[in-house]
């Protein structure tokens, strides 16, 4: 392990102790500037301000490169020719323990759980006579939100791996082994019940939220969790509980002055829509702003901050799949000849390139590219923008209410989970639907442009994963949704054949100089490919990480 790696201390001992040696990154100690001190949890502004660094710094070495190599390279929306990630496009085993992408994305997460967890165990037992409860228990609340959330991606990404609720309890035994996924869902689950019960509603001062996860937050993570497991009753619950609920809003439907296209937009950080987002601190010290700009935009003509290194394109299969006239086309990927106003707005706008290539993709991205400085309100600087990123939308919400609906069904007529996956298309300006068969829809020849009179007919599951493609693509989910095609017991059982015929028929090629030849690639994944493989510094130090998983006692 890392030398210099700093460790998570025994509250009983904090300050007191420093423990050396070859241990793991979920015993991580958190930032110095952000672990407790004994005088530090004596007002209720403290103990607000103590979660701060849930939303910051800890999801940097996450965001800046693995985020989108592991969801978009492997799920097949982006292409890389980029050493230090291709291999998560090119499948087939070739991402190894030793890749550095892993070990950051591993090392990023786990300091997640490790902060939460610091707060968790230290803040009641610290916090001052004068804190009101109420303040306690939301920030809490938010403790345990990020850790279920930190912990949603961990075993989304490597599987079974140790359930850590107090790493005190382990300063004498540093040889854990890995829990079973599903008490990891359970424990998750558990997670967000106490953010659901204990975080505040979201308090909004005009269009803008406070920023920080409410009791919403948390019932919308349920229902994704449910989600996964199969739960259907459940997740239609929790996803109609904050549908009816009010506390969000949809940009271009709820709110018709925005678009989605807005939603990317720094002025309209922590939106209505907003279910979660990481808060950077644009143009701060590195590590505090957003890096997701510096990798996605075509050049530094459009950051104005030297960066702008174009290392991921949209694959030509996402380009080919959009449904003509698909807002979220514009709004996610850079086409020839398109228009963007709010990007060198000083100038008029910037107008992409006839010889846009990102990757060999003949486009490039565009979602969470903001542009310069100026274009953002003097906010920014290298591999520092000011927008935030998204770790849920309420538009997921929808989603995810149709298809617990849908179930396990192939087809459902069902007319409230046509309503919700239509209130989606709508604002994307595209028709109802109409199935013509089991792997194709095409919009309902009977929609007009007041989109009330067209007549619903049936869903499909595919349906909806082509939607959530589309809502949602670089938002790093995809790959978390071709995982779970097989369902539940494809997920325990790391069996994807469904998956893997999917993946295995997307275009994951370039284009010639003409822009029309296509050098075409395709992948088949294998059965290794559905889980990362934990980084060797940690199977080294504790070789039980390689044993198969244990039973967690529940406490």
């Amino acid at each position: 392990m890392k030398a210099n790696i700093k460790y998570i201390f025994s509250a009983a001992v904090i300050g007191l102790v420093t423990v050396t040696g070859c241990k793991k990154d979920f015993f991580n100690r958190p930032p110095e500037n952000a672990i407790a001190i004994d005088n530090f949890y004596k007002t209720d502004a403290q103990v607000a301000a103590s979660t701060i660094n849930l939303y910051n710094s800890l999801w940097f070495n996450y965001v800046a490169k693995p985020g989108w190599a592991v969801c978009e390279m492997t799920g097949g929306n982006g292409r890389s020719y980029s050493s230090d990630v291709t291999d998560f496009g090119n499948l087939n085993g070739a991402v190894t323990n030793l890749n550095s992408q892993n070990d950051a994305a591993w090392s990023s997460l786990w300091t997640v759980v490790a902060q939460s967890n610091a707060l968790i165990n230290l803040m009641p037992s610290r916090a001052g006579a004068g804190v009101t409860p109420a303040v306690l228990n939301n920030a809490l609340g938010e403790a345990h939100f990020f850790r279920a959330m930190a912990y949603f991606h961990i075993v989304r990404l490597w599987g079974a791996v140790p359930i850590i609720e107090n790493a005190s309890n382990f300063l004498t035994n540093f040889q854990v082994n890995t829990n079973r996924i599903e008490d990891i869902y359970t424990f998750m689950v558990n997670d967000m019940k106490f953010a659901e019960a204990n975080c505040t509603a979201m308090v909004r001062t005009g269009a803008v939220t406070q920023g920080h996860v409410s009791s919403g937050s948390a019932s919308a993570m349920l229902a994704k969790l449910y989600l996964y497991m199969q739960d259907y009753p459940n997740a239609l619950k929790e996803a109609q509980k904050v549908i009816n609920s009010g506390e969000f809003k949809l940009y271009g439907i709820d709110i018709a002055s925005k678009t989605y296209n807005d939603l990317f937009k720094t002025a309209n950080n922590n939106n209505e829509e907003s279910i979660c987002q990481i808060q950077w601190a644009g143009g701060a010290s590195y590590g505090h702003g957003n890096p997701q700009q510096a990798s996605l935009a075509a050049s530094g003509i459009i950051t104005g901050t030297g960066d702008g290194y174009s290392v991921l394109g949209p694959t030509i299969d996402l380009q080919n799949s959009y449904e003509g006239g698909d807002l979220r086309l514009h709004a996610t990927i850079m086409q020839a000849k398109d228009v963007y106003p709010e990007i060198d707005a000083a100038s008029g706008g910037y107008t992409v390139p006839d010889n846009i290539n990102s990757q060999g993709t003949g486009a490039a991205i565009k979602k969470y590219v903001v542009g310069t400085p100026a274009d953002n309100g003097g906010i920014g600087s290298a591999q520092s923008a000011a927008n935030n990123t998204y770790l849920m939308r309420y538009a997921e919400v929808y989603l995810i209410a149709a298809e617990a609906i849908v179930g396990k069904n192939t087809t459902s007529t069902d007319a409230q989970a046509l309503a919700y996956i239509n209130t989606i298309r709508q604002r994307a300006n595209l028709a109802k639907l109409i199935v013509i068969n089991r792997h194709h829809t095409v919009p309902n020849p009977n929609y007009d442009a007041t989109y009330n009179n067209a007549v619903p007919t049936t869903i499909i599951q595919d349906d909806i994963l082509t939607e959530r493609r589309h809502e949602f693509a670089i938002e790093n989910d995809y790959w978390f949704d071709l995982c779970r095609i097989d369902g539940w017991n494809g997920i325990l059982n790391n069996s994807h054949p469904l998956a893997t015929q999917f993946i295995s028929q997307q275009e994951r090629g370039t284009y010639a100089n003409d822009r029309k030849t296509v050098y075409h690639t395709a992948v088949t994944p294998k059965s290794t490919d559905f889980l990362l493989p934990i980084p060797i510094n940690e199977t080294t130090a504790d070789p039980k990480l390689l044993e198969p998983a244990v039973p967690y006692t529940f406490k």
